[in-house]
């Protein structure tokens, strides 16, 4: 059960001031809240950006480190291949070691491994730093939610998701934006680097902030304290790296057999992660993902609802961004400044949509969704045969932006409003991975399906592609929007 009276449409209520975990005492709000959200949004944000940032520098990268299309995969996918398979581990140790001093450890390495990302000198050393970047937002980012969740209550928690929402919303697509406004610059001769090292003065000004405006952790009393779980995560952290790295590598190496087996394990081991997490409940033990979690209103329809429109967002911004820069022959700077469109209605969306009628809300994803379809369709019609679509171009990167926004943002903060602040740490986790791993597997089938129809014969390779992608995002949106309705009569 839940510390959250629920209004009519599953909108939280006002709570009461959330408990520190493992006392059972309301934590004070401090003078600084809005400072403090602040600082952790900024965070949020800078490793949100890492997500996509790379996509408008990569054929920079591509040309300056004389990477594979392999390697260069990689480096896109390594950051989210770690940060996937490691957030829910990071959500655990945040509840175990303390939130704030996990999101100061996730800080710093996030920033110490921007900086060497910066400085690599060979496509290997930029992989394995990306890598590591990954592992610091996974341990940075699950501390978000949870501070949230621990340092606002009623309608000041209320603002506080929507603004997280916002930043979540609009991250990958001002991740494109500022990407080409970087790699366009060239700053001092630098090429792709500064898209990386951007990170490194803004990271050290937060580390040297943090002590002074998040509140000191409270330690977790023996009885409340939890373990990590290390066969569950080794499992899961397996089942993920084969399912993802088959997904993402698949279309350069010509869908080889070993990627075929290697989805066939992770299939096998989600099974075995199944398995044991029932086992270690059954046991009174402390799976990765608390079965109280599973069971508060609106996590089930979020985690359908948030996964299906973050895959759909993320294949979209991918295969965009291709067909804008080697398709049509646009710049970086153009590319990312076109993402702006988007990037303002999906996070206008995300801090205002608290404002429109709460009857009205528990048809924002359903609604969203069904914008979102009619954008996408638009925008094959819009560019046809090699068009940038003039004018309705903007409109529709308007509405989609919207659209998409109204889908996520309201999802996520109803759903995250219902979960006790004792499971902030496992509810962060959850939601967080599946926003993830559903960017990931955008980016990997989608992507897959405008790639292999590049090698097609045509006037237009790109637009022909474009136009066949465009088809299948507005049918992926308009099931979702179903499966938002339908999910949403079932109550779950």
């Amino acid at each position: 059960m839940t510390d959250t009276a629920v209004t009519q449409g599953n909108v939280p209520a006002p709570t009461r001031t959330p408990a520190d975990p493992g006392t059972g005492s309301p934590r004070r709000a401090g003078p600084r809240t809005g400072l403090l959200l602040a600082i952790i949004l900024t965070g949020q944000f800078m490793a949100l950006l890492d997500v996509f940032i790379v996509n408008v520098a990569a054929p920079t990268i591509r040309t300056d480190l004389h990477a594979s299309g392999a390697s260069l995969q990689l480096v896109i996918a390594g950051y989210s291949i770690s940060y996937a398979v490691l957030l829910i581990t990071g959500a655990r140790l945040g509840a175990l070691l303390g939130h704030r001093r996990l999101f100061t450890a996730g800080l710093a390495l996030f920033t110490v491994s921007s900086l060497a990302c910066g400085l690599a000198q060979s496509s290997g050393e930029l992989i394995g730093f990306r890598f590591l970047q990954g592992a610091g937002s996974a341990l940075m980012i699950p501390q978000v939610l949870s501070l949230v969740q621990l340092n606002f209550a009623g309608e000041a928690r209320t603002r506080a998701m929507s603004v997280y929402s916002a930043v979540v919303a609009s991250g990958a697509a001002i991740g494109q934006t500022v990407g080409g406004v970087l790699v366009s610059a060239d700053l001092f001769g630098a090429g792709w680097r500064p898209v990386f090292l951007v990170n490194v003065p803004i990271g050290l000004l937060l580390l040297a902030v943090v002590p002074k405006v998040l509140p000191e952790d409270v330690p977790a009393s023996p009885d409340h304290r939890r373990g990590l779980d290390l066969p569950g995560l080794l499992a899961l952290g397996a089942a993920v790296t084969l399912f993802t790295v088959p997904l993402v590598l698949g279309q350069e190496e010509g869908w080889p057999l070993w990627g075929w087996c290697c989805l066939v394990l992770s299939v096998l081991l989600f099974g075995l992660f199944m398995v044991l997490e029932s086992r270690l409940a059954r046991r009174g033990g402390d799976p990765l993902v608390s079965a109280r979690v599973l069971r508060a209103p609106g996590i089930l329809r979020a985690v359908t609802v948030i996964a299906l429109t973050m895959a759909v967002n993320a294949g979209f911004l991918f295969a965009f961004a291709l067909h804008l820069q080697s398709g049509l022959g646009d710049s970086a700077l153009r590319t990312g400044v076109t993402f702006a469109a988007a990037a303002v209605t999906f996070g206008a969306v995300g801090l205002g949509w608290r404002w429109l009628p709460v009857s009205s809300r528990r048809w924002m994803a359903p609604g969203g969704l069904l914008v979102a379809a009619g954008s996408f369709a638009g925008l094959g019609l819009a560019m046809r045969g090699g068009g940038h679509g003039g004018g309705a171009l903007y409109v529709l990167l308007l509405t989609l932006g919207a659209g998409l926004g109204f889908a996520f943002s309201p999802t996520l903060t109803m759903a995250l409003g219902q979960v006790a602040p004792a499971d902030a740490a496992d509810a962060s986790g959850l939601l967080a991975t599946i926003t993830q791993l559903g960017q990931l597997i955008g980016v990997a089938t989608l992507g897959t399906l405008f790639l292999n129809r590049l090698d097609l014969p045509g006037t237009h390779p790109s637009a022909h592609a474009f136009a066949v992608l465009t088809v299948a995002l507005t049918v992926a949106s308009v099931v979702g929007a179903a499966l938002a309705v339908q999910v949403r009569r079932r109550g779950r």
